[in-house]
């Protein structure tokens, strides 16, 4: 299996811009839309993906939105399998279930279809999203595919803030790759 090495990572990382005190202050986010608009370093991220999961036998990507879509969409493209998104509560047009996760300040919930992964016992899926920082929503999500009786391969993340432990989460749910790591 492909690795990437650390040239490649150092470039990717400086492909990613830093904006200080976003969403709010004392935040240095990480802003992945320069990532996805440098060809190279996009076309580098996902030939990466691709040739890691190529041999995973996978069914299905699951991306958590919104910018889980970005990478869970093309990944599952180029892998030949199915798409689900994994979306904020209300926004399924058909019948779903959720799982609640906590925020700092309370409560939220994504949910998938009830028939995301076609009602096939035992899909085989992997979750992604760009980032995890505390592992509420990861959690939420591994567990989401888990009640629709799917296995959930592998969490993917972009980047994993190292520094916040959600990763840990993730223990007992599934194993968890990132491609770029702040500490």
């Amino acid at each position: 299996m492909k690795t990437l090495g650390s040239e490649e990572k150092k470039f990717l990382m400086e492909s990613i811009r830093d904006v200080p005190d976003f969403p709010k202050p004392g935040i240095l986010f990480k802003d992945i839309t320069t990532l996805l608009n440098n060809p190279k370093a996009y076309n580098l991220l996902m030939e990466h993906l691709s040739e890691r999961y190529a041999g995973m036998d996978l069914d299905y990507v699951a991306g958590i939105e919104s910018r889980g879509f970005i990478f869970g969409a093309a990944l599952a493209a180029k892998l030949g399998i199915g798409f689900v998104p994994v979306r904020k509560r209300g926004k399924l047009p058909y019948t779903t279930i959720g799982e609640k996760y906590a925020l700092e300040y309370g409560v939220d919930e994504i949910e998938i279809h009830i028939d995301a992964f076609n009602n096939r016992e035992g899909a085989r899926v992997l979750l992604i999203d760009d980032l995890i920082a505390t592992g509420g929503t990861a959690e939420a999500a591994a567990k989401l595919i888990k009640d629709a009786r799917a296995e959930c391969v592998e969490a993917c993340f972009i980047i994993n803030l190292t520094f916040l432990n959600g990763a840990e989460k993730l223990k007992g749910l599934a194993p968890v790759y990132h491609v770029l790591e702040v500490v």
